[in-house]
């Protein structure tokens, strides 16, 4: 049945500010189609059609740096709830969460997670910083600051060693060339990431193994999905790389494919899922988010990502997830909305009181 409430749809109108995103050399790419943001815009009408069956007004709304534009367009709007697809603006992903705080500041309720959240969880420092308060385990790392320059001397990680751009998600700058077993390959793929995105950079212990993904929904774990890496070449390592996310025609993307339910035996799957529940709740989390888990040798769990506002296109992970424990995606669009517009209900109550 459909309710008379307003929704906007507000998503990052594309842009590119890297000469490269998937954290390889320039002369070592072939041209290939890069599904990051064209693939999302292909989305967002489907999505529009389909909260369309729940909602007699959905609208969308492409964000950039023109805030009072923005700001304009959402006050007539006037939406009831703020679909929050944004992930960057013009490709600052720092803006991710000055977006969300910009909704807040208007005084509209939207879908998804907080700017403290968002923030907090693109620098992977700080999220490493913050689940180790909690007691939950993550990988030894060490954080490279361009400001301060690059000193090897305090560096005491063991190899293999895993590269990743400190404050970026979606895998930007992930490729094969991040995982590094010496000091002379680390030193020029440090270079190479430094040089080409200009932003500081995190290494981390390669923790060899299963890669899990949980996604959680409002506070119910959804089936766990695993990374299959059958069929990868030996050479490259099993990780999941931005041309595993978004260029089609790769190899990573032909062999780094999701399985859910994962096979896990009871013992371990709780282990993961209340970890992964653990890490959300540590990181104030709400709404949605994907917890990413890997494995060591011994079966010991550590997090290594935690994800607010996950894709959650039709063809996604989490959506997989969620048709595992029998949430269509029809259903699964109308709960996380209605996440917002019950927010707004319960300000509006304990106003009223």
């Amino acid at each position: 049945m459909k309710t008379d409430k307003k929704i906007l749809i507000c998503y990052n109108s594309p842009a590119s500010i890297f000469p490269v995103y998937n954290g390889k050399p320039l002369e070592s790419n072939i041209l290939l189609n890069d599904l990051s943001e064209t693939g999302f815009l292909q989305n967002i009408g489907k999505i529009r059609k389909t909260l369309h069956k729940y909602f007699n007004v959905v609208e969308t709304l492409a964000v950039d740096r023109n805030v009072q534009k923005i700001v304009n367009k959402i006050n007539r709007f006037s939406p009831d709830a703020i679909f929050n697809f944004v992930e960057s603006v013009e490709g600052v992903s720092s803006y991710e969460y000055c977006t969300a705080g910009l909704f807040e500041l208007l005084g509209f309720e939207y879908t998804g997670n907080t700017p403290f959240c968002l923030g907090n969880c693109l620098n992977k420092e700080r999220t490493k910083n913050i689940l180790r308060s909690f007691k939950i385990r993550t990988p030894k790392s060490f954080t490279f600051h361009r400001n301060t320059g690059i000193n090897l001397k305090k560096f005491d990680l063991k190899f293999p060693v895993i590269l990743k751009l400190l404050n970026e998600d979606a895998s930007i700058g992930i490729s094969e060339y991040s995982v590094v077993n010496n000091p002379d390959d680390f030193k020029k793929h440090l270079d190479f990431l430094s040089g080409t995105y200009k932003q500081d950079i995190i290494a981390e212990e390669y923790i060899d193994g299963r890669e899990l993904n949980v996604a959680i929904l409002g506070t119910t774990v959804l089936p766990v999905s695993e990374i299959d890496f059958t069929g990868l070449p030996e050479n490259l390592p099993k990780i999941v790389t931005y041309d595993g996310k978004w260029i089609a025609e790769s190899t990573y993307y032909t062999f780094t494919k999701p399985k859910c339910p994962a096979d896990l035996d009871k013992k371990l799957k709780k282990k993961i899922t209340t970890i992964a529940l653990e890490a959300f709740y540590a990181l104030s989390c709400r709404d949605y988010a994907r917890v990413d888990i890997r494995l060591d040798k011994s079966g010991r769990p550590y997090v290594i990502e935690v994800n607010p506002n996950p894709d959650i296109s039709e063809d996604s992970g989490f959506a997989r997830a969620a048709a595992a424990k029998g949430i269509s995606y029809p259903d699964l669009l109308n709960t996380i909305a209605n996440f917002a517009i019950n927010r707004k209900k319960n300000d509006s109550k304990s106003q009223a009181v």
